[in-house]
């Protein structure tokens, strides 16, 4: 599973930050790998510069084999709480999709 992570030009994507969520996101993903081959997370600040709540966002997009790419976002007052809840939401869309095709495939 690759995964590719972006930041926007008031976030500053050092190498260690790129380490550390790439890493927190196959680790968070792993059981699903047999399932996505790539990850795209783009993560930005909304407001700029400027403060506020809830003003980092995380978008995730897996592409998936044999299926449609899906995708999840959340906004949240940090980069972490913004990374972990986008891969919460794409967790549960991925046990729905995957569950459900892999009944499908029993019946």
């Amino acid at each position: 599973m690759k995964i590719q992570l972006s930041t926007d030009k008031t976030i500053h994507g050092n190498e260690s930050l790129h380490a550390h969520f790439t890493s927190f996101i196959a680790t968070e993903l792993d059981q699903y790998k047999a399932h996505i081959f790539n990850i795209d997370a783009h993560v930005k600040d909304e407001n700029g510069i400027k403060t506020g709540r809830n003003d980092i966002s995380c978008l995730l997009e897996a592409s998936l084999e044999g299926r449609k790419t899906m995708i999840a976002s959340n906004q949240a007052d940090t980069i972490e709480l913004a990374v972990s809840g986008a891969i919460e939401k794409l967790k549960h869309a991925l046990d729905t999709t995957i569950g459900r095709n892999e009944n499908h495939s029993k019946n």
